[in-house]
């Protein structure tokens, strides 16, 4: 299984490129096996990805924004989702990736299942605990983790302020036009 992850290379936008760089680094530091499918230089690539992505998760406009990801053909989400699942620590479940042996995931899994666990010999437990120990992230990849997740609240709390200039912004105009027009009518 291959996750692609649907980017646009030439993206004005430093938000957008901001969150494409984030999934891929993820990615990357957790040897994660992805390929990066650009849509600004691959007219048949940001087809495939417009039509791809279900309709309850197009935003208003009808046009994701990369970055979008998928697993093989099956799409598993947005920035948003990604981020959610890898503050939730279920980031193999969103991928649809079975999580390696050592990983938050897996251990969650390991204790609603201990009645398998039991069943178990005790060669295999010893054989399971090496490659646990042996797999899990070092010291300086949780910190990255940490670290991500701190510039992606920030990411997010800056663009809601955005948002709201926008909005303010917008609604200042309209007063003005408002007030335009009545002093058209009073004039006339």
């Amino acid at each position: 299984m291959v996750i692609k992850v649907f980017v646009a290379t030439s993206s004005g936008s430093t938000a957008i490129k901001k969150k494409q760089q984030e999934v891929v680094g993820f990615l990357e530091a957790n040897k994660i096996d992805f390929q990066q499918m650009d849509i600004a230089g691959d007219e048949d690539n940001r087809k495939w990805m417009r039509e791809n992505v279900p309709g309850e998760k197009k935003p208003q406009n009808g046009i994701p924004l990369p970055p979008q990801i998928f697993n093989e053909e099956r799409y598993c989400g947005d920035f948003e989702s990604f981020f959610s699942a890898k503050e939730e620590n279920i980031i193999y479940s969103f991928l649809g990736l079975a999580p390696p042996p050592g990983t938050k995931e897996t251990e969650k899994s390991d204790t609603t299942n201990e009645a398998e666990a039991h069943t178990e010999d005790s060669a295999n437990e010893g054989t399971h605990e090496e490659s646990q120990s042996a797999q899990s992230p070092s010291e300086d990849q949780q910190e990255n983790k940490e670290e991500d997740a701190a510039t992606g609240e920030e990411e997010k709390q800056e663009e809601e302020k955005q948002e709201e200039e926008k909005q303010e912004g917008e609604e200042k105009q309209e007063a003005g036009e408002e007030k335009e027009e009545v002093e058209e009518q009073e004039e006339s």
